[in-house]
């Protein structure tokens, strides 16, 4: 009986192993596959796409290519490499599958592309694919998300500091308005009600401009006399696998005990995602959702109510800058090492300009 039991335990450890050796196996293959793909790809695009000739060939990295940001940010850089005889791909729109930025970064390394710009992060692995970019003679550009222990030529991005202070003065406006409602309802002033304030922060990120934006964020609030006992912040962590699971990360939030009065998002996903979550769990008017970026389904979530307020961020700036640091870098041998793009808050007081603005461009 004892042999039999060993047996059957080395059979499933057998069977184990060869499932783990398949599983790399598929890795790999995918991975050197997808790679062949990109490069004959290229070699139809790169000098010839779209009937003209171009000098050089560049390629964008988002983690969401998909996206209203990410879409808005590629035209612009597109826009403006053509005008200077470059083609900007953002890779993984023609690829089928879904890969990660690590994966893209490997295929562009692989196929030797003229520049990436790539949006980044502190993860050791990325800052190890930059560096070895650079190594084989690619320049790199982080945009939006920096890396900034690699061999990285420029970061193009927003200045985490004012972020976290227009987040912030926007949660003192919600703290004046709960201390008048509970003066009017208790005739007192006694015990102010804490202010719960949740960030929502990507799992994968190890983001040091998203520390600057929660510390510039608190000191905004504290130096407006509001007092710790009034508010407190804290981090939620988002499963940012993919779209539905970054919902259910939300959902989660509402299903606790206490739902915190204010839910910062630092990106579009998440915005749209609370957005929604206090629309199902009938909470508007009890959370207030500070989002990020101004697409016209946030725009019209702000008219509705449903939104506090959002930071815009100039994403033809950014695709502007992404472009214009690999060519500085190309025709003068460097380029500035930072690029910060213009953002403006929209809240219920000026979101009637930014939908004129709108309807005007369409």
């Amino acid at each position: 009986m004892k042999k039999s039991n060993v047996d059957i335990y080395q059979k499933r450890i057998n069977r184990q192993y060869l499932t783990l050796l398949f599983t790399l196996f598929f890795v790999v293959i995918t991975l050197i596959a997808g790679s062949f793909y990109f490069r004959f790809y290229r070699a139809g695009i790169t000098r010839r796409a779209e009937g003209n000739e171009y000098d050089q060939y560049y390629v964008m990295i988002t983690d969401n290519y998909k996206s209203d940001f990410w879409q808005s940010v590629y035209r612009s850089a597109l826009e403006t490499a053509k005008e200077h005889g470059i083609y900007v791909d953002l890779l993984g729109e023609n690829l089928s599958g879904d890969y990660s930025c690590e994966e893209l970064m490997r295929m562009a390394i692989a196929s030797k592309v003229d520049g990436i710009i790539v949006y980044a992060s502190e993860a050791v692995s990325m800052t190890n694919l930059i560096d070895e970019a650079v190594k084989n003679g690619i320049p790199v550009v982080t945009l939006y998300g920096d890396s900034t222990h690699s061999d990285r030529l420029s970061f193009v991005g927003v200045g985490g500091y004012s972020v976290g202070k227009l987040y912030g003065k926007q949660i003192v406006n919600i703290i004046k308005d709960n201390r008048r409602q509970e003066l009017l309802e208790s005739e007192t002033i006694g015990d102010r009600t804490q202010i719960q304030i949740a960030v929502l922060a990507n799992a994968d990120t190890l983001d040091a401009g998203q520390n600057i934006i929660i510390s510039s964020m608190q000191d905004t609030i504290r130096q407006e006399n509001a007092t710790d006992s009034e508010f407190e912040v804290s981090i939620v962590t988002v499963d940012n696998t993919n779209a539905f699971a970054v919902e259910e990360s939300i959902r989660d939030i509402f299903m606790q005990e206490e739902v915190p009065d204010v839910i910062v998002a630092l990106n579009e996903l998440n915005t749209v995602c609370a957005y929604q979550a206090v629309v199902d769990y009938n909470m508007v008017g009890d959370v207030n959702v500070l989002g990020y970026y101004d697409s016209e389904e946030i725009i019209k979530a702000i008219d509705r109510g449903v939104i506090y307020a959002t930071v815009a961020i100039d994403t033809d700036q950014l695709g502007t800058y992404s472009v214009q640091a690999l060519m500085d870098y190309y025709e003068f041998g460097n380029t500035s090492e930072y690029y910060t793009a213009d953002i403006t808050l929209i809240n219920k007081e000026n979101v009637g300009d930014f939908k004129k603005k709108e309807e005007q461009d369409e």
